[in-house]
C-alpha cells in the first residue's frame, strides 16, 4: 500500500487510500489531521517543544484530490508556539488547525503524581477487529484491537488502534500523529448510533496531551453523548501501554440516512 501523501514543498499529492467511509471521494478525518499534525512539527521552535493540543475544524468535506499547505506562527515564545495550518483544495480551505507546543523539561514530581494505569486488555490480548476494511480505504491502514465493546457497534467501547502503513512519503509517522490518527476514530468506538441507519460525521478534533505517547498502539477508551437537536460529542481518554496520556473529543453532526 503506497503512502496516503507525497508532499513537495506545499503542495501534496493524495492517494485514493485516504477516502473515509462516508463518501469515497471525500478523505478520511484520520488523514488530514495526521497531514496538519506532521505540518506542524516541521515548523522550527526556539527550544525542544512538545505538541500539547491539536485543534482541527473540518470546514469542508476534504477531497481525495492535490491540496495546499499553508502554515503561520500565531505565537512565538520561550515556553510555548502557537501556529496554524491551512489545508487548501483547488485555493479552497478545507481545513484550519491550531497547534499549541509546550517547552519540553526534565521535572522532578512528587512520589504520588503517577500516570493512570491502563487496567484494560493490553493489544495483543484484545480482539481483532477485522471487519471494517471494506467501510473505508483508509481503514486498510491500521490495525483495530478491541479491548471492550467492539468498533461501530453501539455502547462506549475501548479499542487499540495502530498505523500500519506510510502516512507521509518518506517520512517517519511520528507519536503525535499517531494520536491523532486514532483520536479521529472516536466517533466509532463510542457509537451509540447505528452505523446502519445514522451518520455521525464529526467537524471537528480536538486532542490534548500530558504527554507524548510511547509505542505503536493507541488506545481509545471513548464514550459519546448525543443530544435531540442534531448535534452529539464522541469524547475518548488517549493511552498506551504505560499509561493515559491524553483526551480527545470532536463535535458530531447527526443525521437519519
Amino acid at each position: 500500500m503506497p503512502p496516503i501523501y507525497r508532499v513537495d514543498g506545499d503542495s501534496v499529492v493524495t492517494s485514493p487510500d485516504a477516502a473515509g467511509p462516508w463518501d469515497r471521494r471525500m478523505q478520511h478525518g484520520s488523514a488530514p489531521a495526521s497531514l496538519v499534525t506532521w505540518a506542524a512539527e516541521r515548523i522550527p521552535t526556539p527550544a525542544p517543544m512538545d505538541i500539547a493540543r491539536v485543534t482541527i475544524d473540518l470546514m469542508r468535506p476534504v477531497p481525495v484530490a492535490p491540496l495546499t499547505i499553508v502554515t503561520d506562527v500565531l505565537r512565538e515564545g520561550r515556553k510555548i508556539q502557537l501556529c496554524e495550518i491551512k489545508l487548501l483544495a483547488d485555493g479552497l480551505q478545507v481545513v484550519g488547525a491550531t497547534v499549541l507546543k509546550i517547552r519540553r523539561q526534565a521535572l522532578s514530581l512528587p512520589a504520588d503524581v503517577k500516570a493512570l494505569p491502563v487496567t484494560l486488555p493490553m493489544p495483543e490480548d484484545s480482539l481483532v477487529e477485522d471487519g471494517h476494511a471494506a467501510t473505508s480505504p483508509f481503514v486498510r491502514s491500521v490495525s483495530m484491537r478491541a479491548a471492550r465493546g467492539r468498533f461501530g457497534q453501539a455502547g462506549a467501547g475501548a479499542i487499540w488502534f495502530r498505523v500500519d502503513h506510510p502516512l507521509i512519503e518518506g517520512q517517519a509517522i511520528s507519536q503525535a500523529m499517531r494520536a491523532v490518527v486514532a483520536a479521529d476514530f472516536s466517533n466509532g468506538t463510542a457509537s451509540t448510533l447505528d452505523f446502519r441507519a445514522w451518520t455521525y460525521i464529526n467537524a471537528d478534533l480536538t486532542v490534548n496531551f500530558s504527554r507524548q505517547p510511547i509505542g505503536d498502539w493507541i488506545l481509545l477508551d471513548g464514550d459519546s453523548w448525543i443530544g435531540p437537536d442534531g448535534a452529539g460529542l464522541a469524547m475518548s481518554r488517549l493511552a498506551d501501554r504505560q499509561g493515559y496520556f491524553g483526551r480527545a473529543v470532536q463535535s458530531l453532526v447527526i443525521e437519519k440516512r
